[in-house]
């Protein structure tokens, strides 16, 4: 039985809650276009995942939030994406999408960096957003699901990075959702300019497992010429939360985007990165884990879409399943005609723990020039039985070595987290599925 989605929002909702935030008139126009599309568009059509019995309309568009005035007053589930020791001086932290905590260092303002909510950034910077907001990377008219964030984005951050400034310390987002029954329209876009650098990390985290909700997220990265982005992100929503997420970055001459990107959700969760090779010379690194468990499901799809010559797209996927989750994974490097010198590479490998849960690794190589390199890997299986009885023979359980062997499995993207705290907070995370 399919599942008919009815918007339970007008024009005339859609044009107040505009007003409220004080946004440009482009911007209610943006909102306008993504309700009407919304009403006739058809759900996008991840490969192997039906989403027409998915409910990507639940929940509360706006919910009230208090002020943090001390970040260690946070609470515990928080505090573990924090060094309370050094508190870093790059955080913003939105609380069922408002601003609750913003702080950026003083020389980095100085130098015109611009680390802020969307609605302030709409406020003070509004022809730099008006550049960048789905004009490019991701586009109000693709799907149904697009439009809908269009029409009601509530929250997210804009981050921009002048020529020529080389940011060391990471700029981290923090997007609590406290209230249960609070939707998530999040809309992330990060801008490194010419010779630039920035590493950027975000957490997501709700509490409603047994209340309903959408998250609908979009980001939007942009690494000009020469420019260097590392994008970190952990994701971390409850089983009540029904999850569709879109990561898209476009990188052009000799610039380089990196991700990595923990989908640790305890609810449905179809998740699309997608990378632009633009320029000559572009490159990037999507590396992406997962941990599904009971009866999760799940479907991540990595591109790597090259367009300039001597790009380079290398993408890893790592997952392991446990209960009954059934979870697709899709590892596609596109090669375009004219992008000679290209290197396309993918690995997708998935670890079985249950005799009920299912993985499908799809590694996909679609080229139209001669002269690339490309290649592709892709397994789905059980543990190493050597490997357990190696270590077990060393003293250890055979709990603890299957422990020891998936934390390693899952190394290559943990370890390129760019914060500390964030490291450890994933592996915690993947602790407390795999035990």
């Amino acid at each position: 039985m399919t599942t008919v989605m009815n918007i339970p929002y007008e024009e005339q909702y859609i044009e107040q809650f505009s007003k409220s935030k004080n946004e440009p008139a482009w911007m209610i126009s943006l909102r306008k276009e993504g309700l009407e599309l919304a009403g006739s568009l058809p759900l996008p059509q991840p490969e192997k995942t039906k989403l027409d019995r998915w409910n990507f309309i639940e929940g509360n568009h706006t919910a009230e939030a208090e002020v943090i005035d001390d970040i260690k007053e946070l609470p515990e589930a928080l505090k573990a994406f924090i060094d309370l020791d050094n508190v870093p001086e790059n955080l913003i932290i939105l609380r069922n999408q408002m601003p609750a905590y913003q702080s950026l260092n003083d020389e980095l303002k100085k130098q015109g960096v611009i680390f802020t909510d969307i609605f302030t950034a709409l406020k003070e910077h509004e022809d730099l957003v008006k550049k960048y907001y789905m004009t490019e990377a991701v586009k109000v008219n693709e799907h149904k699901l697009t439009a809908l964030h269009a029409a009601l984005m509530n929250g997210g951050v804009f981050v921009y990075v002048p020529e020529n400034v080389q940011i060391e310390e990471p700029l981290q987002a923090i997007f609590w959702q406290e209230d249960e029954s609070a939707a998530m329209y999040n809309h992330v876009i990060v801008v490194a300019d010419k010779n630039s650098s920035v590493k950027y990390v975000e957490n997501y985290v709700s509490h409603n497992k047994d209340v309903k909700a959408t998250a609908n997220i979009v980001s939007e990265v942009f690494a000009h010429d020469d420019a260097n982005v590392s994008y970190g992100a952990v994701d971390h929503f409850a089983e009540g939360m029904v999850t569709y997420v879109t990561r898209r970055g476009i990188v052009y001459n000799n610039a380089v985007l990196n991700w990595a990107i923990g989908q640790m959700n305890d609810g449905n969760t179809v998740a699309e990165n997608i990378t632009v090779l633009e320029g000559n010379g572009a490159v990037s690194f999507p590396r992406t884990v997962t941990v599904g468990k009971a009866k999760q499901l799940q479907n991540f799809t990595t591109k790597t879409h090259h367009y300039g010559h001597n790009t380079d797209g290398q993408i890893i996927q790592r997952g392991v399943l446990l209960g009954e989750t059934n979870a697709v994974f899709n590892a596609i490097g596109k090669i375009e005609d004219g992008s000679i010198g290209t290197n396309a590479e993918q690995e997708s490998r998935v670890l079985m723990l249950s005799k009920d849960a299912r993985g499908d690794a799809n590694p996909i190589l679609l080229i139209d020039e001669n002269d690339v390199t490309a290649g592709h890997a892709a397994s789905v299986g059980r543990i190493d039985e050597s490997q357990v009885y190696y270590l077990q023979s060393r003293g250890l359980t055979r709990k603890q070595a299957e422990r020891l062997i998936i934390h390693g499995f899952l190394a290559p993207v943990v370890e390129e987290l760019p914060i500390e705290a964030i490291r450890k907070q994933m592996t915690e995370l993947i602790e407390g599925k795999i035990s």
